[in-house]
């Protein structure tokens, strides 16, 4: 499913509903630009989450210990102002005879990403395709986010951050397996 982007006539004319000269030097190569810059940010609509979780049946049968992988850089846009949030997500799941690539969990997090958001139905689709295409024990997904629409604009709290968390499976019920999923989110090691 491929959606439709705005053309650089599109950003020449916004150029000119803000005030400004898009003929002039500085603005010449700005609609062009700013029209690839936007079809990359929404590629995640086009994104095929289940290519994405391709999963490895085979090594995993004997492990159900939490696997965790943390600091994933996240940029987004959110759907109320297109404003630019950003920070690091960390995902951890307990596997039932499948896991995934390491990598495929950052892919995951930008295909999500790569929408216009909010990052509360962000933190909960990826956990969500998790438990789908996975279907492990547990998912525990956990959202850090700075919001430029909050630090720019409005009430302009800089550095102020933004924390998500959704806790699928074992670690809505397992007590000391959340202990350890949130430990290992927070530790600095």
């Amino acid at each position: 499913m491929s959606h439709e982007h705005f053309s650089e006539q599109d950003w020449r004319r916004f150029l000119r509903s803000i005030g400004e000269d898009p003929d002039r030097q500085g603005l010449l190569e700005t609609p062009h630009r700013v029209a690839k810059a936007w079809k990359d940010w929404t590629a995640g609509y086009d994104a095929d989450v289940g290519e994405v979780l391709k999963v490895f049946e085979d090594g995993a049968e004997e492990y159900n210990e939490l696997i965790v992988v943390k600091n994933i850089p996240v940029y987004s846009h959110c759907e109320h102002h297109l404003a630019p949030f950003f920070g690091q997500v960390a995902i951890g799941y307990t596997p039932k005879g499948r896991i995934v690539g390491l990598s495929k969990l950052t892919r995951l997090v930008e295909v999500f990403a790569r929408r216009l958001q909010v990052q509360e139905r962000l933190t909960i689709q990826i956990a969500n395709a998790l438990m789908e295409h996975l279907q492990p024990r547990s998912v525990g997904v956990v959202i850090r986010c700075r919001h430029l629409c909050m630090e720019s604009r409005g009430i302009r709290t800089p550095g102020e951050e933004t924390v998500t968390s959704a806790l699928l499976g074992e670690l809505q019920t397992n007590l000391a397996l959340r202990t350890e999923f949130l430990n290992l989110v927070n530790s600095k090691a």
